[in-house]
């Protein structure tokens, strides 16, 4: 039997290809299985210039990094309201790449691993006759509304009618009771449906219920009720997650070095860690927006109002170019600002997150509800205020609040009273039940990867398959 050889090919975002790169590392360790790993040459680029995955995945003779262009000029930063322009690039210019090395006969890969969203990889699957997997990188619980759309058109739940976006969503089996129209995705929105995103998801949820199977980074008691949903549909679905956990599980287990790892295409800043090591246990408050979000200079300043005024100690990352309108002097920054938060804020361009979360002085997050962020602040333990930006981040926010419990929702507010209350809420008055309730969490996600948890066979049986190509 030929060697297995799995092309993976990850949306090019932070949030997607570090959870493909956990992944191929977690497939690389069964030495039986090649790998090749598909970057844009501008993702590529900042990996390299920002992390050890060279040396990293250098260990494994197994395993090979190829680049393709993404089709977008030099100079476009590629972050949140770049997400179609990037995926049409990736169509257009990337997807023949893609083709030609799937039809190559020499080295032809025996399983391809995309990202949901490339619907190109269907047809070449087909005329290829290889299996195809499609990994989702957000929640199956986004991805679950994602499925609906059509139905929720149909029934003219969307477009909205009306202004009210708290009325409930029905047509979503498995979230009767949970979602409000605000909780919908943030493109659902749209006042005309006949956009290139909606048409976009609409095309996606079609296909990937064709894939010979889907993998998931979450984990059975965390979203079990929506994978039962996900296997009426496609009966071969591997939840593996939390991947980042996991990883560290396989390591240990292998008693191989469990050193933290980076997959960032951002520059850390892990000076912070020592600052965050002299503060008090649960004391700060972690504050990151993630890799694409933005946000207005007077939500900026609404923003530090709240956390100055909440008088609690916070880790602030400002990542550039994520404030928009902000002149690069902090000449009109009042003083008051600049005072308190020398006194018990620091802030950084980008931090290594995972460690930051693990730190005893981690107190709460304030998150963008991005699936890594969410996953990686559920198996630390650690509670969430949740103020989501905007495609899958708006679903995650509500079940983090409403259903899972482990925070609070902040979406569609952005003032400094707010912010200073939720604050206060998280890390003071509600303390004590919240990390009682993140705690519980906590060990349940680390349950899923110990062995014989649900995660750890689903990947013994996604590498089992891949080796015996019973896909």
């Amino acid at each position: 039997m030929a060697v297995p050889h799995v092309l993976i090919f990850p949306l090019p975002l932070q949030g997607p290809v570090n959870c493909m790169l956990k992944l191929a590392e977690l497939l690389c360790l069964d030495k039986e299985i090649q790998i090749t790993f598909i970057n844009t040459e501008y993702i590529h680029q900042r990996l390299m210039n920002y992390t050890d995955v060279e040396v990293r995945f250098g260990k494994y003779p197994n395993f090979k990094f190829v680049t393709v262009p993404d089709g977008l000029p030099e100079d476009n930063p590629r972050i949140g309201d770049q997400i179609r322009l990037i995926i049409e690039g990736v169509e257009e210019v990337s997807s023949p790449l893609f083709k030609e090395m799937v039809m190559t006969t020499n080295s032809a890969p025996t399983c391809l691993i995309v990202d949901g969203i490339f619907t190109f990889a269907l047809p070449i699957a087909k005329e290829a006759k290889i299996p195809l997997l499609y990994f989702d990188t957000i929640s199956p619980c986004s991805l679950w509304t994602y499925l609906a759309l059509p139905k929720l058109i149909e029934d003219g739940e969307i477009p909205f009618k009306g202004n009210d976006l708290d009325v409930l969503v029905n047509g979503m089996p498995g979230m009767e009771g949970v979602m409000r129209r605000r909780d919908l995705p943030s493109f659902c929105r749209t006042p005309d449906v006949d956009i290139p995103i909606i048409k976009h998801v609409i095309k996606e949820g079609k296909h990937i219920v064709q894939a010979q199977g889907l993998i998931f980074n979450t984990f059975e008691a965390l979203e079990g009720p929506i994978l039962s949903q996900f296997r009426a549909l496609c009966p071969n679905i591997y939840a593996i997650g939390p991947l980042h956990t996991q990883m560290k599980a396989k390591l240990s287990s292998q008693r191989l070095p469990n050193t933290p790892t980076s997959n960032s295409i951002w520059k850390e800043d892990v000076s912070c860690i020592d600052w965050l090591d002299k503060q008090p246990n649960k004391s700060v408050l972690f504050v990151s927006i993630g890799s694409l979000a933005t946000m207005s200079k007077a939500q900026f300043f609404e923003f530090w109002y709240g956390l100055v005024n909440s008088d609690t100690r916070f880790l602030w990352v400002q990542r550039p170019g994520s404030i928009i309108g902000l002149e690069d002097d902090n000449n009109n920054v009042p003083m008051e600002l600049v005072e308190s938060t020398k006194e018990r804020g620091c802030i950084i361009s980008w931090a290594p997150q995972e460690e930051v979360l693990a730190r005893p002085s981690i107190g709460a997050f304030l998150t963008h509800s991005g699936w890594n962020s969410t996953l990686e602040s559920i198996v630390e333990g650690v509670p969430m205020i949740c103020w989501p930006y905007f495609v899958d981040q708006q679903v995650n926010s509500r079940y983090v609040g409403e259903v899972w419990k482990l925070g609070l929702d902040m979406k569609d507010v952005c003032d400094r009273i707010t912010i200073e209350r939720m604050v206060r809420e998280v890390m003071d008055v509600k303390k004590i039940e919240f990390l009682e309730r993140a705690k519980y969490m906590s060990d349940l996600a680390i349950a899923s990867v110990g062995e014989g948890g649900s995660s750890y066979q689903d990947l013994d049986r996604l590498i089992e398959d891949i080796r015996l190509m019973r896909i």
